[in-house]
């Protein structure tokens, strides 16, 4: 009787202990299996990245259309082609490229007494080198950037100067070709990637032409798409 107790017991005892040690070991499994899937998240941007991102672009001058000296309008609507290439996930060289409409707002704008300027309605357009810092914030399709770029900028500049005589009737007409200058520029936007290969970008730049008057603002929209 007793050696029937006795067995009974190390075999409840055993069951037990297998009991046990069986729900640790799926627990620990299953913790870790939760702790893997938490970590592992999609890659929607990567290291030796090519982006080419195509976009349109609206720029506003830094001062009113007659004293702006370059664009010499208000607003302008244009696009361009930004091509960038990420060699660590963060940082990027690229070259950018846009042109943009300059028929808004050409018109005279009066100068002295005896003369007038005259703008006359056509494109401009600049290319650029760019380096860009971009952060991708963590198991999101979001990426925020910003970008520093130099380069030159054509086709701006290019006024009639009007002369009148004392009776009013025009006298001599100087006109001034379109010019080249050197151009900075600083912005920054965002991403936000659909797949890993296509995304959408929004951004604002302050671009330096020359002088104060001639700078101007530019928002851009744009589809990136990248390999």
């Amino acid at each position: 009787m007793f050696k029937k107790i006795a067995l009974a017991s190390c075999a409840v005892v055993a069951l037990g202990s297998a009991a046990f040690a069986g729900t640790s070991s799926y627990s620990g499994k299953e913790m870790k299996n939760t702790v893997q899937q938490q970590q592992t998240c999609p890659e929607w941007y990567a290291t030796n990245e090519w982006d080419v991102n195509i976009f349109g672009t609206y720029a506003f001058t830094g001062e009113s259309w007659p004293e702006d000296r370059y664009l010499g309008v208000d607003h302008a609507w244009g696009g361009g082609l930004d091509a960038k290439y990420f060699f660590m996930k963060y940082f990027g060289v690229g070259l950018e490229g846009y042109l943009l409409a300059l028929d808004q707002n050409s018109g005279t704008r009066f100068f002295f007494g005896d003369t007038v300027d005259r703008d006359r309605s056509g494109v401009s357009g600049a290319a650029l080198g760019t380096f860009t810092f971009r952060y991708p914030i963590p198991c999101t399709r979001f990426a925020p950037y910003a970008w520093a770029g130099f380069g030159g900028i054509f086709g701006g500049g290019g006024q009639d100067r009007v002369f009148f005589d004392d009776s009013g009737a025009v006298v001599d007409v100087h006109r001034h070709k379109t010019e080249s200058k050197l151009i900075g520029q600083l912005g920054g936007g965002f991403e936000v990637r659909f797949t890993p290969h296509i995304g959408w970008t929004n951004d604002f730049s302050w671009n330096i032409v020359d002088d104060a008057d001639n700078n101007f603002g530019m928002v851009r929209s744009g589809i990136n798409f990248a390999f």
